[in-house]
Parts: structure tokens; C-alpha cells; sequence
């Protein structure tokens, strides 16, 4: 099932880096992500609300509260910097760069998580990083 939702993660952000570029035409790209984190947040909420999790936030440990607040703020970093690139830029050259995130997020799962890296994997992060730069240039 992580498959499906996984292919539905990428199917949801291409659209919206497509929906994005259209929407933050003439709009300050800090204002247009402050305004699509405030959705992201509403239907985040009303997720939890739906699903009867909303208890659960009393049980969430210090250490997973430093945690979860640090990936928030690396996720509004990356927001920020994506919609000032694809307002500058064109949406076809910087989602693949954006997507190098794969290969990032790759090595610092072994260095910070000792996850295997395998010769599968070097392969794989070769090839999308090969894939990147055919596409960007």
C-alpha cells in the first residue's frame, strides 16, 4: 500500500508545481507559499479531525516534538526556495532539480540513519542525478 500512496505523492506534486506556476504569476512567491501552507494546513487538520487522531497529540514524546518542529522548518525552507525558483525559472528545469532531493535524502539516510546503501542505490542515485543534468541543460 506505501507504493500507491507514494505514486500518489508524486502525482499530486507535479500538479502542483504545474497549478503553482500558473497561480504565482504577478504574486510575491513568499506571499503565494504562506497562502498554500495555510490549505496544506487546514486539510492537514481536518485529516487528523477525520481520522479521530487528534488524542494522540498528548502522547508525542520531547524528542519527536524537536524533530517533527526541525522537518517543519526544513519543509518551509524548501517551500519557499521552490515557488521563488519556479517564479524566476521554468517549472520543467527546476522540478527535476528539486527532485535531487532523492539523492540527497539517499545519502543522508546512510550517514544519519544507517540505512543500506547498496550498489542498487548508487546506481539509481547515478542515474537520477545523469537524468537531471540531461534534463536541465
Amino acid at each position: 500500500m506505501w507504493f500507491v500512496f507514494a505514486l500518489l505523492s508524486a502525482v499530486f506534486a507535479a500538479l502542483t508545481s504545474v497549478l503553482a506556476k500558473v497561480g504565482i504569476e504577478g504574486v510575491n512567491s513568499n506571499l503565494a507559499t504562506a497562502l498554500r501552507t495555510c490549505v496544506v494546513l487546514a486539510m492537514a487538520w481536518l485529516m487528523v479531525f477525520i481520522t479521530h487522531t487528534q488524542s494522540g497529540i498528548g502522547s508525542i514524546g520531547r524528542k519527536s516534538w524537536v524533530f517533527l518542529i526541525l522537518s517543519g522548518l526544513a519543509t518551509g525552507a524548501s517551500w519557499l526556495c521552490y515557488y521563488k525558483a519556479i517564479q524566476m525559472g521554468s517549472v520543467s528545469k527546476v522540478a527535476p532539480i528539486d527532485k535531487l532531493s532523492v539523492v540527497i535524502t539517499l545519502i543522508l539516510a546512510v550517514i544519519f540513519l544507517h540505512e543500506d546503501f547498496t550498489v542498487k542505490s548508487a546506481i539509481g542515485a547515478v542515474l537520477i542525478t545523469a537524468g537531471t543534468i540531461l534534463m536541465v541543460l
